[in-house]
């Protein structure tokens, strides 16, 4: 099941079918799809986002970009949380790969699969490669 469809459908299309597959068997929620100016500086502000407004992923219409979490959502500060984030990831790219769908994950940003040379983790953030 996608919670947060309504969200998921201001994405472009290859991430709609992505989650649409990933959610036959790890139930997820988007949260962020499309982030219009006022969301995207807040985002920024916040540090939850390094990009302006408009040169984010999220700020594509339709979005390149989505924020999707497992469901039930997990604690991100414990380290059994964590590690649901990481799981569900490998999940996710896993798909991608399946469909053909290249897609960048915010917990390897240079997609070198070393999780430890980040200096900024987004474990929620997965958009299109290319675009």
């Amino acid at each position: 099941m996608i919670y947060g469809k309504e969200r998921l459908s201001t994405c472009k299309p290859e991430l709609i079918r992505l989650f649409e597959r990933v959610a036959q068997t790890w139930d997820c929620e988007c949260r962020c799809g499309h982030r219009g100016r006022e969301a995207q500086d807040a985002a920024f502000a916040s540090g939850a986002s390094k990009l302006r407004w408009p040169d984010g992923p999220h700020n594509a219409d339709p979005s390149t970009a989505a924020d999707v979490y497992p469901h039930p959502v997990p604690d991100d500060k414990t380290s059994k949380g964590r590690a649901t984030y990481y799981a569900f990831a490998g999940f996710v790219l896993g798909v991608a790969a399946e469909m053909g769908i290249k897609v960048r994950w915010g917990g390897d940003w240079d997609g070198d699969r070393d999780l430890l040379d980040q200096t900024f983790d987004d474990l929620v953030h997965f958009e299109l490669k290319g675009d």
